[in-house]
């Protein structure tokens, strides 16, 4: 018996342009593209970012983005089509918060849920531009 164990490399998400919700979040969260992910000149073809893409910087887990044909977006709280998958993200403060949750709704996400009023832990849930649900809160 072995007391090794996977390592989450990155987290993947999938959506039918994988270019634009890697700006998405590049924007969001300060990141980096992965070394050969980065856009290309404007007007020059783009092949990686009609197939794969890999955001990483900061502390956290790299983020992968995979080009697919289909995505049905989450209707979360709706439970039609559920989460399957989504990110916590934390910030410092309330004040942070809402400064975070301006830009966030100026990127492009969309607010699906709002409980900065409570003491405890105020939070707000957004889909992306792709549908895949996010939390800011504070933690």
């Amino acid at each position: 018996m072995t007391d090794t164990f996977p390592v989450i490399r990155q987290v993947v998400l999938d959506t039918t342009d994988a270019r634009g919700l890697a700006e998405f979040y590049r924007a969001l969260f300060g990141l980096t593209y992965r070394p050969g992910d980065e856009p290309p000149a404007p007007g020059e073809p783009d092949p990686r970012g009609r197939d794969w893409l890999v955001l990483t910087g900061g502390d956290g887990v790299p983020l992968a983005f995979q080009q697919v044909e289909h995505l049905t977006p989450s209707t979360w709280p709706d439970h039609a089509v559920p989460q399957q998958l989504h990110l916590d993200c934390t910030v410092p403060d309330v004040a942070t918060l809402d400064a975070q949750h301006e830009r966030a709704l100026a990127l492009g996400a969309t607010l699906r849920y709002d409980r900065t009023d409570d003491p405890e832990e105020p939070l707000r849930v957004y889909v992306d531009p792709s549908g895949h649900p996010f939390c800011l809160f504070v933690g």
